[in-house]
């Protein structure tokens, strides 16, 4: 079972590494993303490019790799029948959190990546749904309301092991807890120009451009 799981990890890990954000705004010719905002190769920094496309497109193809290093646990690694729920998904849960890693800290880029809010989207929506659509709901409501896209991923990310929980059980709340360790650990530069009041809202950037 320990080295299943190990493979697991490791296969997660290296689609989680897939520099979506950093091919695409190369190809699209917009230069290296790592050098353009706050470097880092997520679709909220693509985003700063100005094109909206290609951020969308990173935002997709992030939560997509997440999604297929679950599946691929599921079909290859164990049980392609094998539900949600309980220890018996502990290698589902070590996909999302290898893809997690691998996107936050690809072994290709220095370990400098981004900050897994597309990838958490994408694990939650593939390892049950309405977690995912919760998810994707709340964030929409606090950056639609407050226009602060790193207060909504936060409020979200805070707010998922409750739903996972409620939903399913505490195996995936446990899941979801440790995603939302990580992504406020990746916010912490965010969190504090919150507190401070200097935290840039949405389309401010675009509009002081």
């Amino acid at each position: 079972m320990l080295p299943g799981l190990v493979v697991t990890l490791i296969i997660a890990y290296l689609f989680g590494s897939i520099p979506f954000g950093l091919f695409l705004t190369r190809a699209a010719g917009l230069g290296d993303i790592r050098q353009i905002g706050s470097g880092n190769i997520g679709a909220t920094n693509v985003l700063r490019t100005g094109n909206r496309p290609i951020a969308a497109a990173t935002l997709l193809l992030d939560a997509a790799k997440a999604a297929v290093a679950i599946l691929v646990a599921r079909t290859l690694l164990y049980n392609p029948n094998l539900p949600v729920g309980g220890d018996a998904a502990l290698p589902l849960y070590l996909a999302a959190l290898g893809a997690f890693l691998g996107h936050c800290f690809p072994v290709w880029l220095g370990f400098k990546g981004g900050k897994g809010v597309a990838v958490m989207i994408g694990s939650l929506l593939t390892l049950s749904w309405p977690v995912g659509l919760i998810f994707c709901a709340v964030w929409l409501l606090i950056a639609l309301t407050r226009k602060l896209s790193s207060l909504a991923a936060l409020t979200a990310a805070a707010t998922a092991p409750i739903f996972a929980y409620v939903v399913v059980d505490e195996w995936l709340a446990a899941t979801a807890a440790l995603l939302a360790i990580l992504l406020f650990y990746q916010h912490r530069e965010n969190i504090m120009r919150l507190i401070a009041g200097t935290e840039p809202k949405i389309g401010s950037e675009k509009k002081a451009s």
